[in-house]
């Protein structure tokens, strides 16, 4: 089978210095594309701005914004048969990118923000849909949230986690899928839990009716 993953933070530039971000260090959707190839599949890994080495054997693809990131999944998607979504992708931007480095202003200043294209919910819409496989970061009524975000983006597994995972080495997830099956993996090393993804991920892929 052919994995599509994504992994990392994204960009989004203020100036050409300054830029809107987050904390993800990519470890686990490294750690994906990496158990991925171990387990035989072809994968592509699109990653945001990240210090982590490329997996073995991986296709690796580098972006640094949102909008980079929508279109290399496009542009990757006739590849894949599956798709992890484990990238932490900005919900904004902001509207205006100021060429070279905004001055020193007033004590107090308002940034304006615009939505980033939702890459999950356009995945889930597409004719041809790919087994489509959602993370969900959530602080309250994390089960509830990451069912909601299942139904609304129509994606065939979410695995829900939660702040304490950003930039850690374990973690502790719940994988969620639209029968309302519900498994506990963790916490543990991120690796052993993307090994155990997968494994997850493939029986389910397998046990799905082919897509047209």
């Amino acid at each position: 089978m052919n994995y599509l993953v994504t992994a990392g933070p994204t960009r989004e530039f203020i100036d050409d210095i300054r830029y809107v971000s987050n904390l993800s260090s990519g470890r686990m959707g490294y750690a994906l594309a990496a158990a991925a190839g171990d387990a035989g599949h072809d994968v592509i890994l699109i990653s945001g701005p990240c210090t982590l080495p490329a997996p073995a054997g991986a296709e690796l693809i580098s972006i640094v914004s949102a909008d980079q990131m929508r279109e290399a999944v496009l542009n990757s998607l006739p590849k894949a048969d599956i798709i992890v979504m484990c990238a932490a992708v900005a919900d904004y931007r902001p509207a205006r990118r100021i060429p070279g480095k905004m001055k020193k202003g007033p004590d107090v200043m308002s940034l304006e923000l615009v939505k980033t294209p939702d890459i999950l919910a356009e995945l889930g819409t597409l004719e041809a849909k790919k087994f489509l496989v959602g993370f969900a970061l959530e602080a309250e009524n994390a089960l509830e949230n990451a069912r909601a975000k299942m139904a609304s983006k129509k994606a065939d597994m979410i695995v829900l986690n939660s702040p304490a995972a950003i930039g850690a080495e374990t973690s502790a997830v719940q994988v969620l899928t639209p029968d309302g099956g519900a498994t506990r993996i963790g916490p543990a090393a991120k690796e052993i839990i993307a090994a155990k993804l997968i494994k997850t991920i493939d029986s389910r892929f397998n046990e799905e009716p082919a897509q047209p």
